[in-house]
Order: C-alpha cells, then sequence, then structure tokens
C-alpha cells in the first residue's frame, strides 16, 4: 500500500478532483478557512515587506520602490490564482511549495527586464536579491503557518471537513484509519457508502451509511463536506457517477488511483489528446546510485565509529560491569535480497540474551492475526541496558554491520530470521522490503513506527520509501531521526 504524507502517503497519493461551484462547508470549517486565508495574506505581506526592505539594503542600485510594490502585488496576485489561498483542508503539497518559489521568480526576472530596458543597470542583481528574500521568507512563514495548522487540527476536530469514504473495504478501513491518526489533515471521517461492505471486525467503529444511490440522502443528513472514493465493488461507470454527483453537490473529492501502490512522488501525468497518462519512474536498488549511496554508507560508518571510539569503549565498559555476560548481542536479521546477517547492539539485559527474540512473540504472532501469550520471563535489563535502550545507544555496534556492507545507514529495519519466515506469506508486499539493504534508520520509524506498531504499515512505508528513494529523501530521514530518538524509545 500506499503522500508530507508528506505525510502521509496513502491521503497525499490520492487525486484531488475539482469541479466549478460553490463547495459545501460547516460554519466552523468556514471560520477555519478564513482564518487560514487571513493567516497566508499576512504572512506573504510581512514576508514580501521584509524581503523588500532587505534587497533594498544589500543591493548596490536597489529597484525602484514603485517597481518593487508591483512585484509584491503581482506576487500576491499570481498567488491567488494559482490556488495558493485557496480553503484546503489537507496540508500543503510539493506542487504548492513549488509554486510558492517559482512565481516570485518569474515576477523578479519581468520587474528586471523593465527596470534594465529603463537603462537601471544592475536590476538583475537588486532582482534576484528580491527573488532570493522573498522565497526564503515566504517559505518560512508558510511552514510556520502548516505547523500551527497542524497542531490545531490535533488538537480539536471542529473545524475539520466531515468524510465519506466510498469503499468500505480494506482500502477504504485504511484511509478511514489514517484520517483518524493523522487529524492534521483536515478530514473527519464519518462513514462509508458501500453496497457490499467488508465483512469481518476491521476494529474501527465508523458506519456503512448506505450504498451509492444514497449519496444525496448521506449527504444532506450527516453534514458531509468531502468524499474520498477508495475501492468498492461498484462498477466504474457508478464510481464516475458519484463523483460527478459530489460536484453537482459542490463537494469536494479525492480518488485513491487503482494503481496506487506503484504511484510513488516520482509519477507524472501525461496526455494522449485527452486522455491522461500516469508515467512511473520508480527507482531502481540496482542501479549506481545505490551503490554509490551503499559505498557511502560504509566511509561513513567507519568514520563515525572512529570518532565514537571512546563513547563505544565507554558504553562497553559499562555494559560489561552491569552484569555478568556478553558485551555484544548478536541476532540473526534479514538483509539485502532475503540474505540473513548477524546484527550486533550491546546487551542490555542481565544474563546471556536469547537470540530467537521471543519476547516479542506476542507480536509477531498479532501481525499475523493469531494470538500468543506474552513473555513470561519479566524485564531483565539492567539499569545501563534500560538507559541504553532509551536512548537507542545500545544500537551504536551496528555501524560496524553498516561499515562490513551488511546494513545501509538508512533503509528499512531488519526483521528477525524466524519472523520473516511468517511474516513473507501473511503480510502483503512484506518480502518487497528486501530489494535494499536494512537500514539503522528508515522512513518507517521517523513516522513513528517502531516496537509493537502495525507491521502492514511499516512494509507499507518500507516500500514507499524504496520507490522514492532519493539521497534528499535520506538526508531527510536522518535530520528527523533526532528528534524521534529524542521523542520516543528505543525499537524493539
Amino acid at each position: 500500500m500506499s503522500d508530507q504524507t508528506a505525510t502521509r502517503e496513502m491521503l497525499s497519493g490520492t487525486l484531488e478532483l475539482h469541479a466549478p461551484g460553490r463547495r459545501r462547508t460547516s460554519t466552523a470549517a468556514r471560520r477555519g478557512n478564513r482564518a487560514r486565508v487571513l493567516a497566508l495574506l499576512s504572512v506573504d505581506a510581512i514576508a514580501f515587506v521584509l524581503a523588500a526592505v532587505g534587497a533594498h539594503e544589500w543591493s548596490a542600485q536597489p529597484l525602484d520602490l514603485g517597481t518593487v510594490a508591483l512585484v509584491i502585488l503581482a506576487t500576491m496576485a499570481a498567488y491567488a490564482a494559482v490556488g495558493c489561498y485557496r480553503p484546503r483542508a489537507t496540508l500543503p503539497a510539493g506542487a504548492e511549495r513549488r509554486k510558492l518559489i517559482t512565481i516570485p521568480a518569474l515576477v523578479a526576472i519581468s520587474a528586471a527586464c523593465f527596470e534594465l530596458g529603463a537603462g537601471h543597470v544592475g536590476a538583475g542583481d537588486s532582482a534576484a536579491r528580491l527573488w532570493l528574500l522573498m522565497a526564503t521568507l515566504v517559505g518560512t512563514g508558510r511552514l510556520g503557518v502548516a505547523g500551527v495548522e497542524a497542531v490545531t487540527r490535533r488538537a480539536t476536530t471542529r473545524t475539520a471537513h466531515a468524510t465519506l469514504i466510498v469503499g468500505a473495504g480494506q482500502v477504504g478501513q485504511t484511509v478511514a484509519q489514517r484520517l483518524l491518526n493523522e487529524p492534521q489533515f483536515g478530514f473527519q471521517p464519518i462513514g462509508f457508502l458501500d453496497k457490499e461492505p467488508l465483512d469481518g471486525d476491521s476494529g474501527l467503529t465508523l458506519p456503512v451509511l448506505g450504498a451509492s444511490w444514497d449519496l444525496e440522502e448521506v449527504v444532506a443528513e450527516h453534514d458531509v463536506e468531502h468524499v474520498i472514493v477508495a475501492f468498492s465493488t461498484a462498477p466504474p461507470s457508478v464510481v464516475l457517477d458519484v463523483v460527478r454527483r459530489c460536484w453537482a453537490l459542490g463537494i469536494g473529492v479525492n480518488v485513491v488511483p487503482r494503481l496506487f501502490e506503484v504511484e510513488g512522488r516520482r509519477t507524472r501525468v501525461e496526455h494522449l489528446g485527452a486522455l491522461p497518462i500516469v508515467s512511473l519512474d520508480p527507482s531502481d536498488p540496482h542501479s549506481w546510485q545505490f551503490t554509490v549511496k551503499y559505498a557511502l554508507d560504509r566511509v561513513i560508518a567507519s568514520l563515525v565509529l572512529l570518532v565514537l571510539t571512546p563513547v563505544v569503549a565507554a558504553i562497553a565498559i559499562a555494559v560489561k560491569l552491569s552484569s555478568p555476560g556478553p558485551v555484544l548481542f548478536r541476532q540473526r536479521r534479514v538483509g539485502l535480497d532475503g540474505r540473513a546477517f548477524d546484527m550486533l547492539k550491546f546487551r542490555t539485559m542481565a544474563g546471556e540474551p536469547g537470540p530467537a527474540g521471543e519476547s516479542n512473540a506476542a507480536w509477531a504472532m498479532a501481525a499475523i492475526g493469531m494470538s500468543a501469550e506474552p513473555a513470561a520471563d519479566g524485564d531483565r535489563r539492567t539499569r545501563v541496558g534500560a538507559w541504553l535502550r532509551r536512548t537507542s545507544l545500545d544500537e551504536l555496534p551496528q555501524l560496524w554491520n553498516v561499515a562490513r556492507g551488511d546494513m545501509s545507514l538508512v533503509g528499512p529495519r531488519p526483521e528477525i530470521t524466524h519472523y520473516v519466515e511468517q511474516f513473507e506469506d501473511a503480510i502483503y508486499r512484506y518480502p518487497e522490503r528486501h530489494r535494499v539493504k536494512s537500514g539503522l534508520t528508515g522512513w518507517a520509524q521517523v513516522n513513528g513506527l517502531r516496537g509493537d506498531t502495525s507491521l502492514q504499515d511499516r512494509v507499507e512505508w518500507d516500500n514507499f520509501y524504496i520507490e522514492n528513494w532519493s539521497p534528499l529523501l535520506d538526508l531527510k530521514i536522518v535530520a528527523k531521526t533526532i528528534p524521534a530518538l529524542l521523542f520516543a524509545r528505543g525499537d524493539r
């Protein structure tokens, strides 16, 4: 399975469909929309004024103040024209961020051409400075607005858009769960529309409110403001009719694409006449880029180990003195192409730790839909071990695994060998995690999927990472690892 997102990927991977007409919104949502638009206008205006002042002070021959004023007004008008102030439920997408950067550049270039035509030498330098300041300050300001917006949405659902999900199958259930877990998207699921809903207990308490022909009645009765179309048993003609009826009612619509598993950030839409075609450009784990990544991993891990030698030695002595037993804990894990290797950690428990990982048996059985009794030996962690687990410093010896080439700095976390055998057939797309080397940190871990969390979600995030890999994504994961370690307990 599997957008920032971004946040997340299942939701941001949906296609947002627009149609003319007034959007149906509740009073609270309208107030939230007005507050958002006013906040964005204020932030942009302040950023542009500060950029103009900065460019005026730092340029030898600054732009004429009248030209600067026109640049600011033209930029804000262009933002409005392309929808940068449009009320929206979700947080800003990558396409919007690109607009925030490119529009000021185009306007500044136009102003520079006008000034040069008027004989003002040095206008190009002034315009470049103005654009850089505008883009930087607007981006920073909008990040602040997005952060406040996310915190507000997590704190209250009053401004959230009542959302109906078409399709109560596995994908529809996943979308609903994501919306409930991630309120910053601004969607509050209220139920499903499906003639043949999924059998069994999904763990959700959301009701099935009707079938496709009940759309208007359900919308009126529950004040629905947004619809997300997930997979359902209805034929395409019925789903298309539902979308058009939503438009007629003034309701926003998102659609989960049929091949969402392979539609990541590298997709682009092309057209054969009026027929849209989605082009897929996934990363290749066997490409030279990954060869370079793995080589850099080994170099960086070796250098970090060298720098941290005193720290590693001190921890090793503390572990040895904390209780009898070996300093290092070795456990067979599965990495690239399903090959097993000995993953190293500092020992955190008293005595000789068992390599099989039986303390995780209950989690592993739950992951494949079975039950098991939790381990009865209790918590055997030493004081030093508890501190190492809490700070994740017990993972430091894995830098040696990276230096040896068993692991990567960033990638899916490796699993215990005998669990892999159980998960491969039971968890959708689980074997595809092994297309790349396992990592010290990963996309799933920095997004909160550590410890006894949903294995299905981990697999989804891991495969998204593999198919959308880039050096920038690795840097983003490394940057997010530090707060993830500070605010969450060490993984299993």
